[in-house]
């Protein structure tokens, strides 16, 4: 049963779209297991750039089957538009989606919106945290029931006062908007989590895909400048209907850098200048807002905690090339905290701000490495850079992103 996890280990946009749509080469099922639109994975591929918020990676892989687990909420307009921007380009996905999962709907999005004027987390504005709150409170609608028309109209009929906040529309204009996007994705709804037992049983390959990354995780983030699910390894089981021993191996996804969209505390956050440098050699903007990404140094401490709570059996480095830009580099090895030096994530808002970075400088690289495929061609201060991260964090890098497209990989281990 070959099965792998690729897991964020930051704040989300490593770039696990890419890693995905690499292994999905040899994968079965490529399964995303929560989160919402909120998500963004840009996939390069011959040329063309492909931009998916809902659709897990596989989808550019015609042999590969696409699942949508319980455990995400779904904007369905979102979800038909995107695939019928694929079919548009040629492409004709086989998805299924959970009839679990729940259902974003325009209140959820009134909500998040009133809910942002208040709290200031730096949320999308997507709906995805209130559709999380009715699924916590049991008055959430679920795939099941909405693609059902006489469900859906019964849902409306006994929660719309009370889920729909400050939004101005009535049940019936919301069931009359729906019911050409129920025809269109009726018959994709079933129960996955069986499909992928069978999948398991036939010893097929599966893929889990993660959305956002561990330091965004509702556990395990920077609470409360979090996601509102669990985009670690341990959201797995109970968003993608699986048992745990299915997990056979996680792969953590780390950018060469940091970076994250929101608010909240981010110790390794550069300066401005030198920010702004990657920001315009990466494109570091939000997928799904456009929002520009708070840059930072890569920071060992962090991913250590991520290692902690995902026990990744190895690393993808991402945006590598993008450090061949600068003559040294620095790696976040500890945190000051009011002159201690400590070597973990303070779960406390409060204490966590108090931190600032310890580092380490290492020489940088100013070779052009886009084109290369092979470890032993990299630069040695690269191969530093790389190797002291193996160092502090006990994980073995196995594979190196160079440049956005498939073929710019440095696979060092076979993952399946």
């Amino acid at each position: 049963m070959p099965s792998i996890a690729i897991i964020g280990a930051q704040w989300g946009d490593e770039g696990k779209g890419k890693i995905t749509d690499f292994l999905s080469d040899t994968a079965d099922y490529v399964v995303r297991f929560q989160g919402g639109d909120n998500a963004g994975h840009t996939i390069h591929s011959k040329g063309e750039k492909y931009s998916l918020h809902l659709l897990p990676s596989g989808v550019l892989r015609d042999t590969t089957i696409n699942i949508l687990g319980n455990g995400m909420v779904i904007n369905p307009e979102s979800l038909v538009e995107e695939i019928n921007v694929l079919k548009n380009l040629g492409k004709n996905p086989t998805i299924y989606i959970s009839n679990r999962a729940h259902v974003i709907m325009p209140y959820h999005k009134t909500r998040d919106q009133n809910a942002e004027d208040t709290q200031n987390i730096g949320t999308t504005l997507k709906g995805i945290g209130p559709a999380y709150q009715d699924k916590a409170a049991r008055v959430g609608l679920r795939m099941g029931t909405f693609v059902t028309p006489a469900l859906f109209k019964a849902y409306l009929a006994t929660h719309f006062e009370g889920v729909k906040g400050n939004y101005e529309g009535t049940p019936e204009a919301l069931f009359q908007t729906y019911l050409p996007i129920i025809e269109t994705l009726k018959d994709l709804v079933t129960d996955t989590s069986v499909i992928l037992a069978g999948a398991f049983e036939k010893n097929k390959r599966v893929v889990f895909e993660g959305a956002q990354g561990t330091m965004l995780d509702i556990e395990q983030g920077t609470y409360p400048y979090v996601t509102s699910s669990s985009p670690s390894a341990a959201g797995i089981p109970a968003g993608a209907g699986v048992a745990p021993k299915h997990i056979e191996k996680v792969l953590g996804i780390v950018k060469a850098y940091n970076s994250r969209v929101g608010e909240g505390p981010f110790v390794s956050e550069m300066e401005e200048a030198k920010a702004d440098v990657i920001r315009k050699i990466a494109n570091e903007y939000g997928t799904t807002t456009g929002r520009p990404r708070r840059i930072g140094y890569l920071d060992l401490v962090a991913l250590k905690h991520a290692h902690r709570v995902n026990h990744f059996d190895a690393f993808a480095i991402t945006l590598f090339d993008v450090l061949s830009s600068f003559d040294e580099l620095k790696l976040v090895t500890g945190y000051n905290l009011n002159g201690t030096v400590i070597d973990y994530v303070p779960a406390e808002l409060e204490t966590l701000s108090q931190c600032e970075p310890v580092y380490q400088t290492l020489p940088g690289f100013k070779e052009d490495i886009s084109h290369l495929t092979d470890w032993n061609a990299l630069p040695e201060t690269a191969k530093d850079y790389l190797k002291t991260i193996e160092h502090i964090t006990g994980v073995p890098v196995g594979m190196i992103s160079v440049g956005p497209d498939r073929r710019q990989t440095i696979s060092m281990t076979n993952i399946f």
